[in-house]
């Protein structure tokens, strides 16, 4: 396999919105940028699709006072979102998003709707709106564009898999090409990265369609899996979330219907809103993610987003909006299975659990290792999460290139021959375990033994089912070809995450969100203001308390 070397000041791995934002932003600030990513850079991503909703703290809408606008968006679906994130992140968050927002305007991305700005939906009746509306569906190809204007080179269909350094400093990574037999290694004075966040791991709705997910079934948690190898801190592997959306048709965009969700027998499900709100929607599933489920359980469903009696103008506000968020495919569906919203109530539901995690980082975007900052889904979360620390981070990683000495690139070839040895093993197998095989396994044990109800006999028994089918993953795995190579890559990236969810929801001796422990049903009070931390000890996962920061 022939071994190509890639030298740059800051390597993005990534190129979604945050890979993307940071390398503009490295590159504006005179840093060599490189933005690698295992798909094409411009249509990958979670937000390859499109987007219509951007957090953002705009005092012309908000008024002067930035935490108590902060204070009421803690109340929405954005509080448990950001219960690992210090104040300080989300102080840097919104006190750079105005300056984001206009910048994306400037570039060609509709931030106003018909020249205002237009906040709508993810909010109380008669509370600050906390969601900018915004015409997202060529995003990514516009930060492309942007990033290229400036001298980044985007490197497609590389997927970056293993971080190279030691001593608490990155220098670089490992990539394989996916087209091509190419091994490719980044030395880098600064890596950021931007990888997205973590599919694959727990069973879908669908799970024969293991690709029927909210975000690309891409997302594998890949960033996680190398800053943990490397010795970075993980934060909250053990929490898990929640989705509401259409029945079946797994896809975001709950806060874009105008419709108010009822139960079989037209009584509205939530508290919120009567009638439906072009303004605020229905934040009924973002108050409670299971609400849907549990209903259904007891007998009391199924729940239905019900639109009828919008106006025409709404309902082509609503469908422009949909377009926006990326469901235009649902849209066709309904069309050609002549359902109409305004006449046909529509069915939804809570979706399976996915892993939350998160590489823990300060408002720099730093992470616990030197010259290795972290951005978007990795770090944060959502659309204006991944544009801002992108920016953020990329500001940072470019001053610490600046102010610090350069790397030893030298002393990483056994590490760079033992990854080679590894896909050169994979792809040469003549008989082995095929990926989807691995991962619906791991899949299985997931949803079995770390799902919403816990216990230390059900984690353990896990635990060593995650360990000992790893083990076996990796004396088995064979790809074909190198389309399946990156899925036994991602898979194997998987396995390692899924052990981090059980060591940590073990030292959790509490139930908390959707952390729930049978053998500790109370929430800790002491435990509010504290972060379970993961770290790779001496190749071993060892999990701490930190107090949070503030």
């Amino acid at each position: 396999m022939k071994i190509e070397t890639v030298d740059a000041d800051v390597l993005c791995i990534g190129g979604g919105i945050a890979g993307l934002m940071a390398a503009i932003r490295a590159s504006e600030l005179g840093a060599r940028v490189v933005v690698v990513e295992k798909g094409s850079i411009g249509y990958s991503g979670a937000a390859r699709m499109g987007n219509d909703h951007f957090w953002a703290y705009v005092p012309e809408a908000h008024g002067p006072d930035m935490r108590a606008f902060i204070k009421e968006c803690m109340l929405t679906q954005l509080g448990p979102m950001c219960s690992t994130l210090s104040s300080r992140v989300v102080d840097t968050w919104m006190e750079r998003s105005l300056e984001i927002v206009k910048l994306w305007e400037e570039w060609g991305i509709e931030m106003k709707y018909q020249g205002q700005w237009e906040f709508a939906g993810h909010s109380f009746p008669g509370h600050a709106m906390t969601h900018l509306k915004y015409s997202g569906h060529n995003q990514n190809i516009v930060l492309l564009d942007e990033a290229r204007k400036r001298g980044a080179v985007a490197m497609d269909r590389v997927m970056a898999f293993e971080l190279l350094g030691g001593a608490g400093r990155v220098t670089g990574a490992l990539g394989i090409d996916t087209r091509e037999d190419r091994l490719v290694e980044f030395q880098a004075r600064s890596v950021i990265l931007c990888t997205g966040s973590t599919r694959r791991l727990f069973l879908g709705v669908t799970p024969a369609l293991i690709g029927n997910d909210t975000r690309p079934f891409t997302l594998t948690g890949d960033g996680r899996a190398m800053a943990y190898r490397l010795g970075a801190e993980l934060v909250g592997m053990e929490m898990l979330a929640r989705h509401v959306g259409n029945r079946y048709f797994v896809r975001s965009g709950q806060g874009t219907w105008i419709g108010v969700f009822r139960d079989p027998y037209g009584r509205p499900l939530g508290p919120y809103v009567a009638e439906p709100s072009r303004r605020y929607g229905d934040i009924t599933p973002e108050v409670d993610k299971s609400l849907f489920a549990r209903v259904m359980e007891s007998g009391g469903g199924p729940v239905y987003m019900d639109c009828s009696g919008i106006s025409d103008e709404d309902y082509e506000y609503m469908r422009h909006w949909l377009v926006q968020e990326g469901s235009a495919p649902l849209l066709n569906h309904l069309s050609e299975e002549g359902i109409d919203p305004r006449k046909h109530p529509i069915e939804f539901m809570s979706y399976n659990f996915a892993s939350i995690g998160y590489i823990r980082c300060n408002e720099k975007g730093e992470t616990s290792v030197r010259g290795l900052y972290s951005a978007g889904d990795e770090s944060t979360f959502g659309i204006s999460g991944a544009a801002i620390f992108g920016w953020v981070a990329a500001e940072n990683a470019a001053a610490y290139v600046g102010e610090s000495a350069a790397p030893a690139f030298d002393g990483e070839n056994a590490r760079t021959e033992e990854k080679k040895r590894l896909i050169e093993t994979l792809q040469n197998r003549m008989d082995g375990t095929d990926w989807k095989d691995a991962n619906i396994a791991l899949q299985q044990v997931m949803s079995d033994y770390a799902g919403p109800v816990r216990s230390a006999p059900m984690l353990e028994a896990g635990l060593s089912h995650v360990r000992r089918l790893r083990e076996k993953a990796r004396n088995t795995l064979r790809a074909e070809n190198r389309w399946e190579l990156t899925r036994c890559v991602e898979v194997l990236n998987l396995y390692d995450l899924a052990e981090l969810v059980f060591v940590a929801a073990l030292e959790r001796r509490e139930s908390r969100g959707f952390h729930q422990r049978a053998d500790y049903r109370m929430t800790d009070p002491l435990l509010n203001d504290q972060v379970l931390i993961v770290r790779n000890v001496d190749g071993k996962p060892t999990a701490t308390w930190r107090e949070k920061e503030r």
